[in-house]
């Protein structure tokens, strides 16, 4: 049988698995609460480890490189939100991503260029096909440690093709990539940022009510994605 890990960032974002999931047996990391839960895939009873790794992009990449080592995951799933770009994509849109990108890299000394390609990341996502459990969107999603600017927007669109961001999605999928990690990460968009402003920037309860919905969605499609990633390790066609 194979071996799942799903790791849950933001503190909102597991606050939401806490109100899914209220009577687990909680246990302690050095990062965050987790837990073993069984999911019923196709018939088969699979034991999943939820694991908190934490906000921004210092958890996240210390708590990947955690449960790796730990664990030795099969597969890392990572569920989520983002924040959106208006005009380029809509509200509650589940995001596949394919690549990421660290976008608040400032260098002065060499070249910008290289150091942005260093910590990109392209996530192979052959294993699944080209059909899909949920409708997605595929795209590249920027990380950086601090919500996105709006007057940022237009050079992140030009220059890296992204349509949202985060701040975990990069470093997970940079330690991922090192470790031979197959993952998959599927956030969904729970705001939209414009020229104005970002419409959960001031309203926390906003993207609170929107990470409830979505975390119990991406919940409740997860027995499905690894239903496709064992059809993977059995060699089943995608």
């Amino acid at each position: 049988m194979i071996s799942v890990v799903v790791i849950i960032s933001a503190n909102i974002e597991w606050n939401a698995i806490r109100n899914i999931f209220p009577n687990v047996n909680l246990q302690v990391s050095p990062y965050g609460e987790w837990f073993n839960h069984k999911i019923n895939v196709r018939g088969q009873s699979l034991e999943v480890i939820i694991f908190h790794g934490g906000w921004g992009k210092i958890s996240a990449a210390g708590s990947a490189q955690y449960v790796i080592d730990l664990w030795k995951p099969d597969l890392l799933v990572n569920l989520g939100t983002c924040g959106g770009f208006e005009g380029e994509v809509e509200r509650g849109t589940i995001l596949l991503v394919e690549q990421t990108v660290v976008y608040d890299i400032i260098e002065q000394m060499g070249d910008f260029d290289e150091h942005i390609a260093h910590y990109s990341t392209d996530i192979d996502l052959s294993w699944l096909g080209d059909h899909y459990p949920i409708n997605v969107q595929k795209t590249t999603l920027a990380s950086g440690d601090r919500d996105l600017l709006p007057e940022d927007i237009p050079d992140i669109k030009a220059r890296y093709g992204a349509i949202a961001g985060d701040w975990e999605s990069g470093a997970i999928a940079f330690v991922a990539a090192r470790n031979q990690t197959k993952l998959l990460i599927l956030r969904g968009v729970s705001d939209l940022v414009a020229p104005g402003g970002g419409e959960a920037y001031g309203n926390i309860a906003l993207f609170r009510e929107a990470a409830e919905a979505i975390m119990k969605r991406l919940v409740d499609t997860l027995p499905a994605w690894i239903y496709k990633f064992i059809e993977y390790k059995n060699g089943i066609n995608p």
